[in-house]
C-alpha cells in the first residue's frame, strides 16, 4: 500500500471516531410501570427459588419399614454428621434422607464421609 492510501484509511477512521462521540447524547429516562409488574417479578424470582430448591440431589440411607427407618435416622443424628436428616413416606415404605445438595460434586464429597457410617447409601435427585 501507499502513502495515500494509509492516509485515507487514517481520515475515514478518525472521520467514525468523530461522528460517533460527536453524536453521543444526554438525557433521562422515566420508565412509568403498573404497580403489577413488580409483584409478578417477585412472584418469578420465589418461584425461581422454589425451583432451585427443588433441583437439588439428596442422599438416601434406607428404604423400608417404620421402626427401622426410626432407628436409622436415630443413628444418623447421634453421629457428628452435619447435613439436614428426615423420614420420608412412600407406600409402603418409609425413606430416610439426608441433605439437600446444590450440586452432585457436593453430594459425593457428603456421600463420601456417610458412607463410612452408612455403606448403602446412595445419592439420587428427588422426583417432583
Amino acid at each position: 500500500m501507499n502513502n495515500s492510501h494509509l492516509r485515507n484509511i487514517f481520515f475515514a477512521i478518525f472521520f467514525i471516531a468523530l461522528t460517533s462521540i460527536s453524536s453521543a447524547q444526554e438525557g433521562n429516562i422515566t420508565v412509568v410501570q403498573d404497580e403489577k409488574v413488580s409483584t409478578l417479578l417477585d412472584l418469578k424470582i420465589q418461584l425461581a427459588k422454589e425451583n432451585k430448591l427443588n433441583d437439588r440431589y439428596k442422599i438416601q440411607l434406607f428404604y423400608g419399614d417404620l421402626e427401622k427407618a426410626n432407628k436409622i435416622l436415630a443413628d444418623y443424628r447421634k453421629s457428628s454428621l452435619e447435613w439436614s436428616s428426615n423420614i420420608e413416606y412412600e407406600t409402603p415404605n418409609y425413606k430416610v434422607w439426608v441433605g439437600n445438595f446444590r450440586n452432585r460434586l457436593e453430594a459425593d464429597r457428603a456421600l463420601m464421609t456417610i458412607k463410612t457410617i452408612f455403606p448403602e447409601a446412595f445419592i439420587f435427585k428427588p422426583k417432583l
